[in-house]
């Protein structure tokens, strides 16, 4: 099987999305959240792959959605990135399994009832993470303590999350 290289994926979101600096760091921090969620939580082989591609391609429908739909919403990401996501890893000759849970993830990635497995729980947290921080959610609102309590579910991930937002004393 074809290893997954993290650079020819990372190459790629920079190609996709060009000059648009704040979604590249978008997806670049997502990539190390998981990167400190898979590590704590063991993960390695094929999922690992599939982590790593999934949080640097995540987002890949905005652009298609924003032309199509006008829109940046969930929903018009995650009918527009699976196909876009399907060709970047085909052209890298990425493992079908790899490129079909992949497809899948993008395709469901702010669908709660979509998240059927640990590495679909990685990107859910990982990017939970990024955009709690991008929005600026207030650190110390019950708001966010709800949350965390209600998306988060790896033990690395609830830590992370805790320790970020200085809710560390929280119990579940």
């Amino acid at each position: 099987m074809k290893a997954i290289k993290k650079e020819e994926y990372i190459l790629e979101l920079k190609k996709h999305f060009g000059s648009d600096e704040r979604r590249i760091n978008h997806a670049l921090k997502v990539l190390a959240a998981a990167e400190i969620i898979m590590n704590g939580e063991q993960v390695y082989g094929i999922t690992h792959d599939v982590v790593t591609v999934t949080a640097l391609l995540h987002d890949v429908g905005i652009k298609a959605a924003e032309l199509k739909y006008n829109s940046s919403a969930g929903p018009y990401q995650e009918l527009e990135g699976p196909p876009v996501v399907r060709e970047i890893m085909e052209r890298l000759s990425a493992p079908q399994e790899i490129i079909e849970r992949v497809t899948y993830i993008v395709g469901g990635h702010h669908t709660a009832r979509k998240n059927d497995g640990l590495d679909f729980q990685i990107i859910w947290e990982a990017d939970l993470l990024v955009n709690i921080e991008e929005e600026r959610l207030d650190r110390n609102t019950e708001q966010l303590r709800n949350i965390i309590k209600k998306n988060f579910q790896t033990p690395t991930g609830l830590r992370l999350a805790r320790s970020r937002y200085n809710l560390e004393s929280e119990g579940r």
